[in-house]
């Protein structure tokens, strides 16, 4: 092949693969913005990642977690849909769970986590999920499904006192008290200062006398 024929062959190669490579960059920059808590710096780089290279998935699952973090539910439930259109990812599943939750649709969020939890069980963000479905069945008030799921979520992330926390109020408002105490006592073990827990161990020791 001429040599001029090989140039413009790179040139056009180039013009074509270079939004894609610039989409794949941009969408790393994000996720680097994100794990800083540059949210919004993440999610500006994340539309032009999208504008770049509309099917560039990573782009879209950046952007619906930086919009989550913004408290911007229903536009992260919006990018998280359209994502979801390009490619059945299943952490956009987790962040369509995260939106419902935020936007008080409680069976629409559990229906997302359990479909997350189910296809990448050892995903990144299962804990999360596991909590948020935690904390769904306690606005149900079914609170041994809660326990069941706030125990999962600790199996993912066992130094969260928060956790803890909220695992010993399902465990109280189920009737448990005893084992109630022992995650509010782990919970203290954690975060002494934690004052829902001093206070829910307070509760249930008056309770156990």
């Amino acid at each position: 092949m001429p040599k001029h024929r090989i140039s413009l062959v790179l040139i056009v190669a180039a013009l074509v693969l270079s939004p894609l490579a610039c989409a794949a960059q941009g969408a790393a920059e994000a996720q680097k913005l994100y794990l800083e808590g540059k949210y919004d710096e993440a999610r500006r780089a994340c539309l032009e990642g999208i504008r770049l290279a509309p099917d560039d998935i990573e782009s879209y699952v950046v952007l619906s977690w930086s919009l989550l973090a913004l408290e911007r539910y229903a536009d992260a439930e919006n990018y998280a849909l359209k994502g979801y259109a390009v490619r059945r990812d299943p952490r956009l599943t987790e962040a369509l769970g995260e939106a419902a939750f935020r936007l008080g649709r409680n069976d629409a969020a559990l229906r997302n986590f359990q479909n997350y939890v189910s296809a990448v069980p050892e995903g990144g963000r299962v804990g999360l999920a596991y909590y948020y479905m935690g904390e769904t069945y306690v606005r149900l008030a079914r609170f041994a499904h809660a326990d069941i799921c706030f125990s999962s979520a600790l199996q993912y992330s066992p130094g969260n006192a928060h956790w803890w926390t909220r695992l010993g109020w399902a465990r109280e408002k189920a009737g448990d008290p005893v084992h109630a105490l022992d995650a509010y006592e782990k919970a203290l073990s954690i975060d002494p200062r934690l004052e829902d827990a001093k206070s829910g161990k307070e509760r249930v020791d008056a309770r156990l006398r």
